[in-house]
């Protein structure tokens, strides 16, 4: 046996790594309880020992723990620049973002990765095939296994944290997908298509695999298995190219581990309601118990500029279903490249999803700060909600944009109700009442009912 080189293999061991302990302490269990989740293979800990030597603070994904929140930020052919991905770093790790994806398809590629690898304390995720693309010139057919290779290599050394590859869609399944409303919704999943098409040959990611599962391994990267054939529209949902995608998903689940890397998989796409809690059971049933890793889901299509929150709801019970990972979902999506107040508002509605489910799940401390909140409201201090909100500035600008400057500090109303209908004010002078002896007792109730 070789010696461990990744957090899968120090807790098949039986070690507890100091990233295993630092991750405990920020999810508030036992040590043990993370090293066994990671070696069962439920929890991974997306820690490249390139970016562990500088910045990152290592976070866990599983079940076992508090549901994280992923942010894509990148540039496009179109648009964007270095300082202003630095910035969306900034706002997506400020507004509570878990790791962030790199997802940039124009120029600069390697600059703009090593500025935010380099500025980034959360685990930093890329998808390969975008920049391997850019150094073909835009042709996928001339794509080459070896190009791939290297290009996962590259990354590694960089310091990237996590990788999404489509090494699941398989040449057999895209008659499936031809019948589709939306048919590829995956860029990565689109390209490895067209080229299994060019060349009429099977997807040379999976081919691949064992050899990309030996580059990774160097560098702890963890794998993000790729759904190159979600669902991008709800008439596609739990459909069959979806699902046969998901059992090769399945299997690559087990080689992967068995050669010493960590892996999550990746989900759905657009999902009813009513088929979203399924899809996460069959997922962890297929995978057994990866983490899962979802992009929403969409519970609706009809709400383009919107999508944070037909997104948001679907997070929030996919989250509760058993989800480890949600990304995020901007107002942008299916529009454009988001820009800082696009990343800040999906990431509000992501945190409230994510939140929503630890308390649906019952995580250790999840409610305590809604009970803290909750009490600071009644109380009337303001400062006090404001500091324990997830967006501190937006709720203190709607509190006081409509009330006096010099009261707002110490009203005991907010201009909803106004002074002389607060329901929580009545209750306050109800209790000073009771308090006064003013409130009648049990007997006295009954010789009141009796008269």
């Amino acid at each position: 046996m070789p010696d461990p080189i990744t957090q899968l293999e120090f807790a098949r061991r039986g070690d507890i790594t100091p990233e295993m302990e630092y991750v405990a302490r920020k999810e508030n269990v036992a040590a043990e309880l993370i090293r066994d989740e990671t070696a069962a293979g439920r929890m991974v800990i997306p820690a490249n020992t390139v970016h562990l030597a500088g910045r990152l603070e290592p976070m866990g994904i599983g079940i076992a723990a508090k549901c994280k929140v992923n942010a894509n930020i990148g540039n496009s052919a179109v648009t964007s620049c270095i300082e202003g991905e630095i910035e969306k770093l900034h706002l997506a790790v400020h507004y509570g973002a878990d790791t962030v994806m790199d997802l940039s398809t124009g120029k600069n590629i390697d600059e703009i990765r090593k500025a935010i690898i380099a500025a980034s304390p959360v685990p930093i995720g890329t998808v390969p095939i975008y920049q391997m693309l850019e150094e073909l010139g835009g042709e996928i057919e001339e794509m080459k296994p070896q190009n791939f290779l290297d290009m996962v290599e590259h990354q590694a050394k960089q310091g990237v944290d996590y990788m999404t590859v489509h090494c699941g869609v398989k040449i057999e399944h895209l008659t499936y997908a031809m019948n589709r409303v939306t048919g590829i919704v995956s860029r990565g999943g689109s390209l490895i298509a067209k080229w299994m098409m060019a060349h009429r040959k099977q997807n040379p990611l999976y081919e691949s695999f064992d050899d990309l599962c030996d580059i990774m391994r160097q560098y702890d990267v963890t794998w993000s298995l790729g759904d190159g054939l979600r669902p991008g529209s709800i008439a596609d949902a739990s459909d069959t190219a979806q699902f046969a995608e998901l059992d090769v998903l399945g299997e690559l689940t087990m080689r992967g581990r068995e050669r010493g890397t960590q892996v999550m998989v990746e989900g759905p796409g657009h999902v009813p309601m009513d088929q979203i809690q399924m899809n996460i059971e069959r997922q962890i049933e297929v995978c057994d118990g990866a983490p899962f890793y979802v992009l929403g889901p969409l519970v609706t299509d009809i709400a383009p500029g919107y999508d944070h929150i037909t997104s948001g709801i679907g997070a929030a019970i996919a989250g509760w279903s058993g989800a480890a990972m949600l990304c995020y979902v901007t107002p942008k999506e299916h529009l454009g490249l988001p820009e800082p107040e696009d990343v800040k508002q999906g990431m509000v509605a992501y945190k409230i999803a994510a939140h929503a489910a630890d308390i649906a799940r019952h995580r250790p401390g999840a409610r305590d700060r809604d009970d803290a909140l909750s009490k600071a409201r009644f109380e009337f201090d303001w400062n006090e909600q404001f500091r324990l909100a997830l967006d501190p500035e937006t709720a203190r600008a709607y509190h006081d944009q409509t009330l006096p400057q010099d009261t707002f500090k110490s009203a005991q109303f907010c201009s909803m109700c106004g002074p002389k209908y607060c329901s929580m004010k009545i209750t306050q002078d109800i209790q000073n009442m009771a308090n006064a002896g003013e409130l009648p007792d049990g007997e006295q109730l009954v010789q009141i009912e009796a008269n």
